[in-house]
């Protein structure tokens, strides 16, 4: 699998772990995590998925810019053979509702069929009913028994898409 790095499309940019760029997306995304869920799940979850795991050849980490600006982004790897999984889905606070979420939802999708991927699967938090809304509407279908529950009550979900 091969995921090509190369020059903006549409603002998005295809970028490597250590960009000085994936900071608002890093720090946007740990803050988002601890305010929903705490301080400790928000940590494991940054932790858990280290931004090196989506790399090429098998995955890609991806920012969308205005101005150079990040204002969102997103990145896939390797769940198997013919799957990607989708991580890092974000758009800055003051960007959203512009229809940023589908865009940066679309180009990974994007990029994973390329890459030779035939399915992606993703997880969200059940404290992110605007996640589980976009990926509803956007074609993901919820995958039955793969609830992981934290302390607390707290849970995801999973969700997979078949790509074209």
């Amino acid at each position: 699998m091969n995921a090509a790095a190369g020059p903006e499309r549409d603002g998005f940019v295809v970028v490597l772990p250590g960009d000085p760029r994936t900071r608002p997306l890093l720090e946007g995304l740990h803050l988002e995590y601890v305010a929903r869920y705490g301080p400790t799940i928000g940590a494991e979850e940054m932790a858990h998925h280290p931004v090196d795991d989506f790399t090429a050849p098998a995955g890609g980490l991806l920012l969308l810019l205005e101005g150079g600006v990040t204002v969102g982004g997103g990145a896939f790897r390797r769940h198997d053979d013919v799957t990607a999984e989708l991580k890092r889905v974000w758009t800055a606070p003051a960007h959203r509702r512009r229809g940023i979420s589908r865009r940066v939802l679309a180009e990974p999708e994007r990029l994973a069929a390329a890459a030779g991927y035939r399915r992606i699967y993703l997880t969200t938090g059940s404290r992110q009913p605007e996640a589980d809304a976009l990926y509803r509407s956007s074609g993901y279908v919820p995958l039955p028994g793969t609830a992981q529950v934290y302390p607390g009550g707290v849970y995801d979900v999973g969700f997979e898409k078949h790509l074209r």
